[in-house]
């Protein structure tokens, strides 16, 4: 029997969910800049928490259930058309799909962070993170690299960047590409699963990922590896005629459970990085822990994917949340979703510290008791009304430079892929369509 085609709505939401995903991170570094007690779920353990610190309302500001989120979605993405093309019978073409796709993925997702990783090198170079140097944020300071001490030493510097990004998940001009070497490894994760299981049949199939999941869940690989798992588990179940019709004809308690689902995703990726115990519901959080995950693990990695990966199978089988996450404005945050994640580091080290923390001074420390004079203080924000306004008109600024990146620099990143890929590949080889990236 040949499966129903994926409707192109299973693709759009996971546009939209990726857009938002893509916005949260930018907001949590912002908080990590400015706020950074909002990591922790209350001012401390005997004060109230906050607004942005309670359950729930503190996901606008965590940024790790959003990198469980796209390794998910490449997992739920790259899977579609190769499971498809396989329960149609049709290994062959599912075969060639997955070669052709891993080796564009790879190109897509080097060549842009390359070329990011030049943008920031040349401002560093320049004295472009001079303020951030200086700054009163721990975050800002500690990501800002000082310029290197010769101009051979500077190609030197570079180079050794853009290799330790893919070989450790270090790059000093752009600390936040760490992420990227481990979501390429999860694109190849994905291709290499599916190259494997390309014949098996699809109920084996979903128990062959049923095992993957559960040994990186039970190996402690909660960043990428059980997140693709949990992505092309999903896949499968969009396939899945049975499962289809099943919930088809179940509406009601379909709704009930994946609203369920969503609220307890929601809950568990309000885990706070840092102090859960000082607030009940946290409290319960961290002794569930002991019961549902391996022993020694991070807690503060587990819950974000945990429930990233609850959310999602709530959200696919919910068609309000699907129809809502399928509204063009969050998908056109979806298509640039790869260029926010690349800029907004290096914008909120330059532009955005130069307006807050631009036109403040150094405070003096006074001196010490032997009457030596102590080190200047950090730079304060300018001014609380300052960090208001720029707030806002960040955002509005870092989404138009990532749609000029998106018009004018993807698509030269794509042709320079396609001309290798035309260079090294067979006449023979089929062209293999091209998905958006932080999906890969």
């Amino acid at each position: 029997m040949v499966p129903p085609q994926a409707p192109k709505r299973d693709v759009v939401w996971a546009d939209g969910l990726r857009g938002i995903a893509s916005v949260l991170v930018v907001t949590a570094h912002i908080a990590r800049s400015l706020v950074p007690h909002l990591l922790s779920p209350a001012m401390s353990d005997k004060l109230p928490p906050t607004l942005f610190q309670l359950p729930f309302i503190r996901c606008l500001v965590m940024g790790r259930a959003s990198v469980a989120a796209f390794a998910l979605l490449a997992g739920y993405v790259n899977s579609l058309k190769p499971i498809k093309l396989s329960r149609a019978g049709n290994a062959d073409a599912a075969l060639s799909s997955v070669a052709k796709s891993s080796f564009r993925r790879t190109g897509r997702f080097m060549i842009p962070a390359v070329i990011a990783t030049v943008c920031s090198w040349l401002v560093c170079q320049f004295g472009g993170y001079k303020v951030a140097h200086t700054a009163d944020s721990a975050w800002i300071r500690d990501t800002s690299p000082s310029p290197s001490a010769s101009f051979a030493a500077a190609f030197y510097d570079l180079f050794h960047s853009l290799g330790t990004t893919w070989l450790d998940g270090f790059n000093n001009y752009d600390r936040i590409q760490w992420t990227l070497t481990y979501l390429l490894q999860g694109s190849m994760m994905t291709y290499l699963t599916l190259f494997a299981t390309v014949y098996v049949k699809p109920k084996w199939r979903f128990f062959v990922l049923a095992a993957l999941y559960y040994f990186k869940w039970k190996g402690g690989d909660a960043l990428i590896g059980f997140n693709v798992y949990c992505g092309m588990i999903l896949a499968e179940l969009t396939l899945d005629p049975d499962v289809q019709n099943y919930a088809a004809e179940h509406n009601f308690a379909r709704s009930i459970a994946s609203s369920t689902l969503i609220f307890l995703g929601l809950f568990f990726m309000s885990y706070p990085e840092e102090n859960p115990s000082w607030t009940r519901w946290s409290g319960f959080l961290l002794n569930l822990g002991k019961y549902i995950f391996p022993t020694d693990v991070e807690y503060a990695r587990y819950y974000p994917g945990f429930g990233a990966n609850i959310l999602t199978l709530g959200i696919l089988f919910n068609d309000t949340a699907k129809r809502i996450l399928s509204n063009s404005f969050f998908c056109w945050m979806g298509k640039l979703s790869f260029p926010i994640y690349l800029l907004h580091a290096p914008l909120i080290r330059t532009v955005l510290t130069w307006v807050l923390f631009g036109a403040s001074v150094r405070p003096l420390q006074g001196k010490d008791a032997d009457g030596n004079q102590l080190p200047q203080g950090w730079r304060p924000i300018a001014n609380r009304w300052v960090c208001v306004i720029a707030l806002p008109m960040f955002y509005v600024f870092l989404y138009r430079v990532a749609n000029l990146w998106a018009t004018h620099v993807d698509p030269v990143c794509g042709r320079v892929t396609n001309w290798f890929e035309e260079l090294v590949f067979r006449d023979d080889a089929k062209a293999v369509e091209q998905k958006p990236l932080l999906m890969t």
